[in-house]
């Protein structure tokens, strides 16, 4: 007996050592979304001592009970049952071959379904070892069809008291479901519901409400739907039909006997737009003096008192009609302008005349900076550099008075100049142009001297008192 417990202790200690050593390892969790594919793990690890495994089987977790999905037998080979035939296949190339390695059994999930989301269990049969399983459990997600739009296509203002549905955000057939918030600066409320759909899914409907104003149309109103922290936006622009608000423009309060040119328009805010303008004047028939042009009124010629009373403007459209009405008097004189007007005419002149004279400026200057350069082009061209050789030929007696691009204000006496030429004996010498004469030639001697060899041409003026000192003749400094 005692030899037989020396041989079962070391049996019994080897089998321990098998059955905490050696495990199926698998995820915990997967997920995807439908329609896409996704990989199951299994191992069978840490294989020591060595142990034969004789089968690997997949199953699904359904109310309870296990559903075989996938089996690998060394012997029989693969197989995959129904539903799972055309979309489950094993992943390792080794589990084909004909004497397959099952160490590594994960399965790949095709085209995903709802109806795939359960636990799923991956079971080792071995020897001697006996059963390993482990579990992973999948969930499917189903991204949802989001859609925003008005209640209606067209909402028309009521009550102020009363709250309508302007428009509906909805994420249909999601799974996890959606969360709907509204993005908009109207003063309104949201209403939202949570359906759970048959296979799984969630349909969330959210509905705004607000009071239908005309100051709410062409409001924008956003809707964001939330998925998986994925967030996901629409909008729409409001749409509010309201019947028409009117004014009537023209009358100034200084209408005046003979004034003409007057006028007096309709003015009215509708959607839809106005259909029909209609005048009518409370004190009887309209003037004969006024024409009617849709939303105008035309006085033709000048004023009279006539025309004075009550004008009323009625515009209609599909939603209904709205009214407006203008006093009209008509004064003998021209009302006095208001000390506001005044100031507003003053500033009218004021502008104007800054306006001119700042366009009067401006063509000054221009006309200034034209100028110096011009005046620079010509100092340019008079340089010495510039300044063409004297010709030999006799000038005119003309030239004698006249500058390049300048004439003298004043010519000197035509027989005082010759004469002086003859006296100087300077008819053949050419003579360059020269300043102004000073003094002028009218104060020359009729007698001028007789001329001698070898002395300098020279006049002199009455004698004064004091000494005399002898004046060379200005043109004679440029021979």
């Amino acid at each position: 007996m005692m030899m037989l417990l020396k041989f079962m202790l070391p049996l019994m200690a080897l089998l321990k050592s098998g059955v905490h050593g050696q495990m199926v390892q698998v995820d915990s969790s997967k997920s995807g979304f439908v329609g896409s594919q996704v990989e199951l793990c299994c191992q069978f690890v840490n294989s020591n001592p060595p142990v034969k495994i004789s089968q690997v089987t997949w199953q699904k977790v359904v109310n309870g009970t296990k559903q075989n999905v996938a089996i690998a037998n060394p012997a029989l080979g693969l197989s995959v049952l129904q539903p799972f035939k055309e979309r489950v296949r094993f992943k390792n190339p080794a589990v084909h071959q004909r004497t397959p390695s099952l160490e590594d059994t994960t399965i790949i999930f095709n085209k995903l379904r709802l109806s795939d989301e359960s636990a799923y269990i991956c079971e080792y049969t071995t020897f001697p070892a006996g059963n390993r399983e482990n579990t992973v459990n999948l969930t499917v997600y189903a991204r949802p069809m989001i859609q925003m739009s008005l209640s209606t296509t067209s909402i028309v203002a009521g009550s102020k008291d009363l709250k309508m549905t302007v428009a509906t955000c909805i994420s249909a057939n999601g799974k996890p479901p959606s969360v709907i918030t509204w993005e908009t600066s109207l003063d309104g409320e949201s209403n939202t519901k949570e359906i759970r759909n048959p296979d799984g899914t969630f349909t969330v409907r959210s509905d705004y409400l607000v009071v239908p104003s005309r100051e709410i149309h062409q409001q924008l109103l956003t809707c964001v739907s939330t998925y998986n922290e994925e967030p996901y936006t629409d909008s729409v622009t409001l749409n509010i039909q309201y019947e028409p608000e009117v004014i009537i423009e023209g009358f100034d309060g200084n209408w005046y006997l003979n004034r003409e040119n007057v006028q007096l328009t309709c003015l009215a805010d509708a959607n839809p737009p106005i259909s029909l303008f209609q005048w009518r004047y409370l004190n009887g028939s309209l003037p004969s003096s006024a024409e009617l042009r849709d939303d105008v009124l035309i006085f033709k010629g000048p004023l009279t008192y006539d025309i004075a009373g009550t004008y009323v403007c009625d515009a209609t459209n599909s939603i209904g009609t709205g009214s407006a009405s203008v006093e009209v008097t008509v004064t003998e004189n021209p009302m006095p302008l208001s000390a506001a007007e005044r100031v507003m005419g003053v500033l009218g002149w004021v502008i104007a005349l800054g306006i001119i004279l700042s366009i009067a400026g401006t063509i000054y200057l221009v006309n200034k900076q034209h100028k110096h350069t011009g005046s620079d082009n010509d100092s340019n061209s008079s340089s010495p550099a510039h300044k063409k050789p004297s010709s030999s030929k006799k000038k005119k007696a003309a030239d004698d008075f006249q500058g390049p691009g300048r004439f003298y204000d004043e010519l000197p006496n035509t027989a005082d100049y010759v004469s002086y030429r003859l006296a100087c004996n300077k008819e053949d010498y050419p003579e360059q142009h020269s300043p102004p004469i000073q003094p002028p030639l009218t104060f020359l001697p009729h007698n001028p001297y007789t001329h001698h060899n070898n002395q300098t041409a020279a006049f002199t003026y009455p004698t004064p008192p004091g000494p005399i000192s002898t004046y060379t003749f200005p043109k004679e400094q440029y021979v």
